[in-house]
């Protein structure tokens, strides 16, 4: 697992051996959610509308790092 981006009460992860679609995992202490690299949207999971927000701007901003880190995790 590699946290690639924190702030005061949640994280992005992106985690090896994973399966399906290229996403990535924002988790929080009550919630957890798993969202599409490029497609930004939501697979499974929840998480409160501040915080997704917030982490949908960043993983748009950092594509490219989100694609290499989950393909060198999952090759």
């Amino acid at each position: 697992m590699v946290t690639l981006h924190r702030r005061a009460n949640w994280k992005i992860a992106v985690y090896g051996g994973e399966h399906g679609i290229p996403h990535f995992h924002i988790e929080g202490r009550d919630f957890r959610a798993s969202v599409g690299i490029k497609t930004r949207e939501v697979i499974i999971g929840s998480a409160p509308r501040a915080v997704l927000a917030a982490a949908l701007a960043w993983a748009e901003t950092n594509e490219a790092e989100l694609q290499t880190t989950w393909a060198e995790l999952n090759e």
